[in-house]
């Protein structure tokens, strides 16, 4: 019976560095080399995710922008990208104009994905998101609204102060079009709202993985709000110690913290290999 075991990074898989820690990486490099089907599923671009696991040898596809991305590293391509319909992205570019939002704006073809915003009016923690990715090929700063909205979108990203962007998310949560995710920046005091198509969700994306790399099961770990519907469809499901207390009611079972290597630890003792 071939598992697939899917770990969330923040909050989960790395620590508060933001990076898989020395033991970790050592341990699930030896565990895939011993024939462990592993993966990622995050809220990250695959830039920013790669930088965070950098030296752990993940060899199947993962799981970018909570579902809307399935990225195969090796073979430098998209395997699966959820778009917006073309009217469902002016409409939602339209209700976040109206609470003063300039968000960020994620599309991708097969060869490359790209990140546009239009400058003028960034937020600090906008500003502070582009000064960490300085030289990053993705960024694109664009000048009109017909630029920004232009070719294949399947994510918003809107950094900003809490009331805000609940504002916007209290008017965009019901839309059954969308998931509207709203939540504080893990290791900042911004507050983040992230918008994808109904379809782009975690769940859907471990359902294709699990079919397309052969497996009959899969075993999942993480924290909040952003890993409730993977716990849905997997056969088990992790909380670390550090998750919501309402998510640790939905698991299997619970694992240590993400600072103690919990998930690494678990998947040496029951993963099998």
């Amino acid at each position: 019976m071939k598992t697939l075991f899917v770990s969330d990074l923040d909050g989960t898989l790395l620590t508060k560095e933001e990076r898989v820690s020395d033991y970790s990486r050592e341990l699930i490099n030896r565990l895939i080399g011993a024939g462990m089907t592993f993966t990622y599923a995050t809220a990250r671009s695959a830039c920013s995710a790669a930088r965070a696991v950098e030296g752990l040898a993940v060899h199947a596809p993962v799981i970018l922008y909570n579902g809307g991305l399935i990225y195969d590293y090796h073979a430098k391509k998209v395997l699966r990208c959820m778009y917006f319909e073309e009217d469902w992205k002016y409409y939602v570019f339209s209700a976040l104009r109206r609470f003063g939002i300039n968000p960020f704006v994620f599309g991708a073809c097969r060869d490359r994905e790209w990140v546009k915003w239009m400058t003028g009016g960034e937020s600090f923690g906008m500003r502070r998101y582009i000064s960490r990715r300085e030289g990053d090929i993705r960024l694109r700063p664009v000048y009109s609204e017909r630029d920004l909205l232009d070719g294949y979108i399947f994510y918003f990203k809107c950094i900003g102060p809490k009331d805000q962007l609940e504002r916007a998310w209290n008017d965009l949560k019901f839309d059954d079009r969308f998931i509207c995710i709203f939540h504080q920046e893990m290791y900042q005091s911004d507050f983040w709202m992230e918008i994808s198509p109904r379809a782009a969700t975690k769940a859907n994306a471990v359902t294709f993985l699990k079919e397309y790399l052969g497996c009959s099961r899969a075993v999942c770990f993480g924290d909040t709000s952003n890993d409730s519907d993977m716990f849905d469809v997997c056969e088990e499901k992790y909380a670390v110690m550090n998750a919501d207390d309402w998510l640790k009611k939905k698991a299997s079972g619970i694992v240590g913290y993400c600072e103690e290597d919990g998930v690494a630890k678990w998947l040496a003792q029951n993963s099998g290999f």
